[in-house]
């Protein structure tokens, strides 16, 4: 158990493909802030193929093809192997053992209760045509993943919530029943409340590859702006430059809300002091959705630029990033291994640590032969 009273971060991504703007706006520059922080003794990032497999499973080359294009995506955004270790789930096999023993903890009414597993059901279509008793009961697997590391925070969105809820459920029961073992993990939520769902390019609620309306981190300057002015929506009712334009709902001005900063407008448009002045011009009239649009380009070229420079250069040295999540998996398989151990102590099924049991026998022998 974490007796030092280390702070340890635990977060993960599934590799179905490139990571997007909502990553980057939702974790992966929060992840580097804390990286850089000084203030956590351990920073671990896994690639989740496993829980990727419980609705890929017939389909494991796209985990197997993005696994890498989830690390150049770490590494161009700031993510220092050094400071933080990456690791790949699948092969870190104390996780599979973990869940295994925590099933037994969690009922399936419960599982059936989870919010995000439901809205996750629903979006996937898994009601219709059957539902993967994997993806049902990856909670659980969740769980795993937070204990094995000893993880005091996990930052997630708040659609997550519930899975780190169920996680904490799962430690207060284990430590209940077998006795103080497992880290308490607690959340930690973006402070931006814009950042904490960053919607798709077409206003739906969430980016997904399959709907077409991302911004991939690697996407070139031609495809933002394609995906800006062709697919980004506005105020269906600010017709003309004159009419009054609404900011609710409008999809332009909630990625200037996540990503503009008062140092854009000095550089790119320097009529308006901030973000507020913009809104207000909108909101009374003669502001294009043009200008708005390009305005936004320019901040998302900015983003983009160096992220896109830092992939490129990693993209010529793959051999290089094969072996810092080789040597980030080896660790974290220290790590979790360990963590299993205690389990399996606290459980009284380490039956191979020592010869103790041996030694139960015996005595257990003469008490039956008085």
């Amino acid at each position: 158990m974490n007796t030092e009273n280390k702070q340890i971060i635990l977060t993960a991504d599934r590799p179905t493909g490139r990571l997007h703007l909502g990553h980057y706006v939702g974790s992966l520059k929060r992840r580097v802030e804390l990286q850089n922080s000084g203030k956590f003794d351990q920073i671990n990032i896994m690639i989740a193929d496993d829980q990727a497999l419980t609705d890929n499973a017939d389909n494991p080359g796209k985990i197997r093809e993005n696994i890498i294009n989830v690390v150049l995506d770490y590494l161009s955004v700031g993510i220092d192997p050094a400071l933080t270790t990456i690791c790949v789930q699948s092969a870190l096999p104390a996780l599979h053992a973990l869940t295994f023993y925590y099933l037994n903890l969690v009922t399936t009414a419960r599982l059936s209760r989870n919010p995000t597993v439901k809205a996750e059901i629903q979006m996937r279509g898994f009601a219709d045509e059957g539902l993967p008793a994997g993806f049902f009961t990856y909670p659980v697997s969740q769980a795993a993943d937070i204990t094995a590391f000893d993880a005091t925070v996990v930052p997630v969105g708040e659609d997550q919530l519930p899975m780190l809820e169920q996680a904490r459920e799962i430690v207060e029961k284990f430590n209940r029943i077998y006795g103080p073992t497992l880290v308490l993990p607690e959340a930690m939520i973006p402070e931006n409340e814009t950042q904490r769902r960053l919607p798709g390019v077409d206003g739906k609620a969430k980016m997904s590859k399959s709907l077409g309306n991302c911004i991939y981190l690697s996407d070139t300057p031609k495809t933002v702006k394609q995906q800006v002015n062709g697919k980004m929506f506005t105020d269906p009712q600010h017709l003309r430059i004159e009419d009054p334009g609404h900011i609710e709902g409008n999809v332009v001005f909630t990625y200037l809300d996540a990503l503009s900063t008062k140092e854009h407008f000095e550089r790119y448009l320097p009529e308006y002091a901030d973000l507020e002045e913009m809104k207000d011009h909108y909101r009374r009239g003669g502001l294009g959705d043009g200008k708005c649009k390009k305005f936004l380009i320019q901040v998302l070229d900015e983003i983009l630029d160096p992220i896109r420079t830092e992939r490129a250069k990693w993209e010529k040295d793959i051999d290089s990033v094969y072996d810092i999540l080789a040597e980030g998996t080896a660790k974290a398989r220290e790590v979790t291994n360990a963590t299993l151990a205690r389990v399996e102590k606290a459980m009284r099924i380490d039956y191979f640590a020592d010869r103790s049991v041996v030694k139960e026998w015996e005595e257990l022998l003469k008490k039956t032969n008085l």
